[in-house]
């Protein structure tokens, strides 16, 4: 999904991300999902690597999107 910005090839894709790169990640997350993720200030702050994107942004559409049954906390 971060080759689609800057329509670059996935090997080109750096380990670390920018706040800016981030932004469109969560705004490609919202119009894939069709759900509005509400990240915090910390969350965002804790996403510095690809790595780190993942965990918060499943995360939070997890948080977004509840399994039935669940408390809509996001589980490792």
């Amino acid at each position: 999904m971060l080759a689609a910005f800057g329509q670059r090839p996935e090997s080109s894709v750096p380990d670390t991300l920018g706040s800016l790169e981030l932004t469109w990640l969560t705004a490609e997350f919202e119009q894939h999902y069709g759900i509005e993720l509400d990240l915090t200030d910390e969350q965002f702050a804790a996403v510095r690597t690809v790595d780190d994107a993942v965990e918060v942004l499943r995360g939070a559409v997890l948080a977004a999107n509840p399994s039935p049954g669940t408390d809509g906390a996001a589980r490792s």
